[in-house]
């Protein structure tokens, strides 16, 4: 069984409403001060965000958002698997008002689940394509982020091997126990890395499973992709609880070879200055997460919280990501996308025809038979 490593959920313990969370406080003197506004702020003077973007980033949403409406804004940063977990566990009375970040795999399955608010944001009408929001108004995108490999120069010149550049490469045996990502159970990352290998591997050859209710299902057919996965769980050397846990082990040559977001290697790259990083988009097509924000069912401040959407759907909250070390392609049309993923040539990426329907209805039932073929860590 293969060991847990790097949790990038580091917690910041709050003073105020809601322990083991980061608290941002506006002072008296924050930008808008208009009275419909004050009355706001003496309705509901605090919002709580679920966050499954890196920390940095959420703590600076949080603060720009506690600052423009004059509150206390928590936030808790989770993995997409953790969220997930969490929302289904207070079933309908969340600590939390908002999500903002992470894979759509748990806003898709707490949609499902309701327990998820539809609202309707007037600032939505820049969102770029139809991809980027659910078609119902429970979720929003906010960013899309390119999946592909990592590597430390130095670590794979040692081991005489040469980076990997297509997912098939990943299954040589030159790679043995020299591969790090993410554990499909509890991160977004992996479970786009699932679908993208099915989708690929069934080459549109479908069949059909019994569902938990007892109705029969149509999904691609995934025994290559499992197949492919026995193989790359051969040269898995450790499987992280968070998607970006392989981009912060590769710069310190804890990690040789590594599946994930190339915006989090952008960040390695830029803002942590490791120069020993290699990366690439795999030559032959990846596919993208949609980072996203919803309201959440029985949240305590439904009116700051659809506040919060419309503030999530503007440049003033989307491009906070580039200024804290988040380098995800924004997917509103009146935002600038952030210069270093355009240098590190993210815009060219060739990308997959992917079945996002698929994806969202049949995560389960992949992620289930990966578990029969691959033993993950408990963590």
């Amino acid at each position: 069984m293969k060991s847990r490593v790097f949790f990038g959920a580091t917690l910041l313990i709050s003073c105020m409403a809601l322990a083991g969370c980061g608290s941002v406080a506006a002072s008296s003197g924050a930008a808008g001060s208009s009275a419909a506004v004050s009355s706001e702020a003496k309705l509901e003077d605090a919002l709580t965000i679920y966050g499954g973007c890196e920390e940095p980033y959420l703590k600076a949403v949080a603060e720009a958002f506690g600052k423009k409406y004059n509150i206390t804004c928590n936030y808790l940063r989770l993995s997409s698997g953790e969220i997930q977990s969490k929302l289904e566990a207070e079933d309908g009375n969340p600590s939390a008002d908002v999500l903002f970040g992470g894979t759509t795999d748990p806003y898709n399955a707490l949609k499902a689940d309701k327990l998820l608010v539809q609202y309707a944001s007037p600032n939505a009408s820049h969102i770029t394509d139809a991809h980027f929001k659910d078609a119902d108004n429970y979720w929003y995108g906010i960013y899309k982020g390119i999946l592909g490999f990592m590597w430390n120069k130095d670590q794979i010149a040692a081991a005489n091997v040469t980076a990997p550049a297509t997912w098939d490469d990943l299954i040589k045996t030159d790679y043995k126990k020299m591969i790090t990502w993410s554990a499909p159970t509890t991160a977004g990352t992996a479970k786009l890395v699932v679908n993208t290998m099915v989708q690929k591997k069934a080459a549109g050859k479908k069949t059909t499973y019994t569902d938990e209710a007892g109705a029969t299902q149509e999904c691609y057919d995934d025994t290559n992709a499992m197949t492919y996965f026995k193989a790359l769980d051969a040269n898995t050397a450790e499987y992280t609880k968070s998607g970006s846990g392989a981009s912060k082990a590769v710069g310190k040559g804890e990690c040789k070879i590594g599946i994930g977001f190339l915006h989090d290697v952008i960040t390695q790259i830029v803002d942590n200055k490791y120069t020993t990083i290699g990366m690439a988009a795999p030559s032959d097509g990846t596919a993208f997460e949609v980072g996203a924000t919803a309201i959440l069912k029985g949240c305590k401040h439904p009116e700051l919280a659809k506040k919060f959407i419309d503030f999530a759907l503007t440049p003033d909250c989307v491009e906070l990501g580039a200024k804290n070390g988040s380098y995800q392609f924004l997917v509103l049309d009146n935002a600038k996308q952030p210069q270093a993923a355009i240098d590190a040539g993210l815009s060219t990426v060739k990308v997959m025809d992917y079945d996002f329907d698929d994806a969202k209805k049949n995560i389960g039932h992949y992620v289930e038979d990966f578990q029969k073929v691959v033993t993950l860590p408990t963590f």
